[in-house]
């Protein structure tokens, strides 16, 4: 089947693309050196809009260089140039087109049709030239690298191989061509590290840096000082010279640093670093189509599996449900916010004025029982905005500016008079919160908000006496502040809508992912991951080893051990929660005696750290004596099903409950508020993939085709 069909038929299976056209004009290059072919991939909207390579783009982008390739043939132009639009290169294969495939056969045109086209750069009778002068990601990356030469804008903002993220491999020659350009050991790096570390985008001095582009130039003039360049190259007075790719041992080592990588973030739980890597295993012997036909078929394998479908599920949910909160009042009733409190000046606290003051840039007044924490709570936040100024993230005047906006005072009255926005961040106790609030209303504006940081305790509870309390909203935050998007906003039995949109709309500002949820025990988060580290602790209790409890759920592929994280929450705020859910849910919820003990003791988690191996923890022998243990001893699998059964359990209850609007909701709060895998969905895809939501609740939590493979 020639190109043009295979694309034909793949654009029939794409109907809503939005297609990109690929512009041919010609210029004549400075110096003399000729008539040169300019390609612009174009998909005719803005920035917003990034431009995406589905069958109809390709098929453009294949008809211009039939084109370029008849003008190099006839000698009538001496070179091919790609570039983007204003900032954007291309970001890669449109993932909307990849969802709606049911068969291999399709899968694999998709790949194949990529490389069909993407290979005629590379064929052309004249050298090729990739200007990268705006994002560029995925299939945007690759058909550079399909290029002779590539030049770089210093102003690019992002550059990557997200594909392994999703769980896809770089299937349109990024595997293989990559470490055939710069080496095993950095293409390792962009396809399989910065991938699977949140999905880390390059900047263009790095991309240089790498030696994935030859030039680098400013921005302002990116294209004129890459055109100057290219003559350069043409006419020979520039030489562009590449280091030797070492395909010894370095090779092999560069591959296995990936396996241990891959098997550090998902522990063999996604296939696709995997896969990504057997392909670059075997791109050591340069042979470039055996490498194009194992993308394809890797590449058709992955889009016929659950990870990959997950992986665009959780993508979407972030991009597009993030960005459009279910059950979110209609913005116009917010009000404005001009001023904000924070009850408290400790740690979170300080945490939520530097980010309210960063964000909204209005004056922040933080308050507490004494002038020393006021002080410490204020030094934190300019200490902070100093480090922002030292890495040259903010200037002097910004920095002067952020610094007098802020301040501390002891007196509510004085700091809250005229604030429209107070949030406490104070013990997590129903009884100091109510008095905080009691106080704060004596003394802010009838309009102003009054938002809880509280992460178990009831909103409409702590609202109950206040004469106001249409104006009290849950605004739960996620430990660090500054890093976790997830910002849970709690609407109580009298929260108002107009509170409600205006705490959505200091959320929009903040840049965080808001999801309206419900006023129940420790709303969505705490309350799955109560459960989860719950059925743990008590397989722990019951007398399974905890070796075996922790690594019964490696497979998920989470970010950390459940008894790491119970570390970095704190035993004691863990203990706090399970005790308050436990007195909401008896039945399901247990208060471990063990996890008490260890509370008592004042040990803050249950590993000690070796300075000689700190990635591998032991368990504490202090801890390991306090340990009371039964004599059920239970397998990782079946402490596995275990602690499944229970998360399936407890979110269809929350479901039930009407605690968020949908089960999309859910794997949205755990991918933004616990960093739970974008390969996983989230948790519900998982649950519905393995069987657990069908054993436990009856039915899946999703609809066939909403994170799988369409029936």
């Amino acid at each position: 089947m020639s190109t043009t069909e295979l694309l034909k038929g793949a654009a029939e299976l794409f109907p809503d693309e939005v297609v990109t056209s690929a512009h041919v004009r010609h210029l004549d290059l400075p110096f003399g050196a000729g008539r040169f072919a300019l390609v612009t991939l174009d998909n005719g909207f803005d920035h917003t809009k990034p431009t995406t390579f589905g069958p109809a783009s390709l098929a453009n982008l294949n008809t211009a260089i039939d084109q370029v390739e008849k003008e190099a043939s006839a000698d009538e132009i001496v070179g091919v140039g790609v570039t983007g639009k204003p900032f954007i290169f291309a970001v890669g294969a449109d993932l909307k087109g990849v969802e709606l495939l049911k068969d291999h056969t399709d899968a694999l045109a998709i790949g194949k049709g990529g490389h069909e086209v993407f290979k005629r750069l590379a064929a052309l009778a004249v050298p090729t030239f990739a200007y990268y002068n705006g994002a560029a990601m995925g299939g945007g990356v690759e058909v550079g690298l399909h290029c002779t030469y590539r030049t770089v804008s210093k102003a690019l903002p992002a550059f990557s191989l997200p594909e392994v993220f999703l769980g896809l491999v770089p299937g349109w020659g990024g595997c293989t061509l990559l470490p055939n350009l710069i080496g095993a050991e950095r293409a390792v790096s962009v396809i399989i590290e910065n991938s699977l570390n949140q999905n880390k985008q390059l900047k263009g001095q790095q991309v240089f840096d790498l030696g994935i582009a030859d030039a680098l130039f400013e921005g302002a003039d990116f294209l004129e000082q890459s055109l100057i360049w290219t003559a350069q190259v043409l006419k020979g007075d520039v030489l562009v010279e590449r280091p030797a790719i070492d395909r010894g041992e370095a090779w092999d080592q560069a591959v296995a640093k990936g396996r241990f990588i891959a098997d550090s973030k998902v522990h063999g739980a996604a296939p696709a670093a995997y896969r990504a890597l057997d392909i670059i295993a075997a791109a050591k012997n340069g042979d470039l189509q055996q490498g194009y036909d194992a993308e394809d078929v890797a590449l058709a394998d992955l889009i016929m599996g659950g990870e990959l479908r997950a992986g665009i599920y959780a993508f979407n949910l972030v991009q597009k449900r993030g960005k459009r909160p279910a059950g979110a009042p209609d913005k116009s009733l917010a009000r404005p916010v001009t001023k904000v409190g924070v009850v408290g000046a400790g740690l979170m606290a300080s945490q939520l004025a530097l980010l309210f003051l960063r964000r909204l840039e209005v004056p922040v007044v933080l308050t507490d029982i004494d002038q020393e924490r006021v002080d410490k709570g204020v030094g934190y936040v300019h200490a902070e905005i100093d480090k922002l100024l030292l890495k040259s993230r903010i200037n002097q005047d910004k920095a002067n500016r952020l610094k007098a906006l802020v301040t501390g005072v002891l007196d509510k009255a004085e700091g809250f008079s005229d604030a429209d926005f107070v949030i406490e961040a104070v013990f997590e106790e129903i009884g100091v919160k109510q008095q905080v609030f009691a106080e704060v209303e004596a003394v802010a504006p009838a309009h102003a908000i009054l938002a809880t940081n509280t992460s178990s305790l009831s909103v409409s509870e702590m609202a109950s006496k206040l004469k106001n309390p249409e104006r009290v909203v849950g605004f739960h935050f996620f430990n660090p502040v500054a890093i976790l998007p997830l910002l849970e906003i709690v609407r109580g039995e009298a929260t108002d809508d107009a509170s409600l949109a205006t705490a959505f709309a200091v959320a929009k500002k903040l840049k965080k992912t808001a999801v309206l949820v419900k006023d129940a025990p420790a709303f969505v988060v705490n309350r799955i991951l109560t459960r989860f580290m719950g059925e743990i602790q008590n397989v722990i209790d019951e007398g399974t080893s905890v070796e075996v409890a922790e690594k019964a759920v490696e497979p998920l592929g989470l970010p950390m051990s459940p008894l790491v994280l119970l570390e970095l929450v704190g035993p004691a705020i863990g203990l706090h929660v399970s005790e308050t859910l436990n007195r909401a849910f008896p039945d399901r919820f247990t208060v471990s005696p063990n996890l008490a003990a260890v509370v008592k003791a004042g040990k803050r988690g249950f590993y000690v750290y070796s300075a000689e191996n700190p990635a591998k923890p032991e368990l504490d022998p202090e801890v390991a004596a306090l340990l009371k243990q039964g004599d059920v001893v239970l397998t990782e699998e079946q402490v596995r099903a275990r602690v499944l059964d229970a998360v399936a359990q407890e979110i269809g209850l929350m479901l039930d409950e009407g605690v968020v609007a949908e089960a999309q909701d859910i794997d949205l709060c755990l991918i933004t508020g616990a960093g739970w895998p974008f390969h996983l969905g989230g948790i519900t895809p998982y649950l519905d993939r393995e069987g657990v939501s069908a054993r436990v609740n009856d039915k899946p939590f999703l609809e066939p085709g909403v994170a799988s493979v369409p029936a």
